[in-house]
């Protein structure tokens, strides 16, 4: 925990065998700036009260056993990273999402997320790394993410994906790894991929490409 003036704007405790709920009453730190506790046995919903953390740029819960669907967090427009990965989530990826234009890093990777990758994605244009791989996504990848131009890392594999690969990943230029596979894409390759020349790796087995 760090203290600023008497307010905590830290609280870090991960991989720290710590285990039970995260309490609503969270949001009486309402200077908290950064909040790590990934990598823990921290269970039950997490609390829509972290929604009125606005002063938050870090959100670590990954690699815990949180269940339920995602909490309203469309306010914390500060966040550069989102760490939801590795627990039991369940629903859909909220809309709002495409609120946190400042995020940096999106994992929400290791779920049981279904329904579709919401277009309004395509907002967060300072993503770096974005991982929604190993969920129950369906319908198609849109055409939106063709806005993340500073990716350099995109995960959608182990989905169940339909549609083409749509052409605007062509303008993910600086994407260095794109794994698309064990999904249920369709249509041929596209050639605009062949713009990606920082590609580093590209796996897209166990698709229905063709061509």
């Amino acid at each position: 925990q760090h203290w600023s003036n008497g307010r905590i704007i830290l609280l870090e405790s991960y991989s720290s065998g710590i285990y039970g709920n995260i309490p609503d009453e969270i949001d009486n730190l309402i200077y908290l700036e950064f909040l790590r506790l990934d990598g823990n046995s921290l269970s039950g919903e997490i609390p829509e009260s972290l929604g009125n953390l606005t002063s938050l740029s870090y959100l670590d819960i990954c690699c815990n056993e949180f269940s339920g669907e995602i909490p309203n967090l469309g306010n914390l427009l500060n966040l550069w990273k989102l760490g939801l990965s590795e627990n039991q989530l369940t629903g859909m990826i909220p809309s709002w999402i495409g609120n946190l234009v400042n995020l940096d890093r999106l994992y929400l990777g290791e779920n049981q997320l279904t329904g579709e990758i919401p277009e309004e994605i395509g907002n967060l244009t300072n993503l770096t790394d974005l991982n929604l791989w190993n969920n129950q996504l369906t319908g198609e990848i849109p055409s939106e993410i063709g806005n993340l131009t500073n990716l350099t890392s995109l995960y959608l594999s182990d989905n169940q994906l339909t549609g083409e690969i749509p052409s605007e990943i062509g303008n993910l230029t600086n994407l260095t790894h794109l794994y698309l596979y064990w999904n249920q894409i369709t249509g041929e390759i596209p050639i605009e991929i062949g713009n990606l020349t920082n590609l580093t790796s590209l796996i897209l087995y166990t698709n229905q490409l063709t061509g």
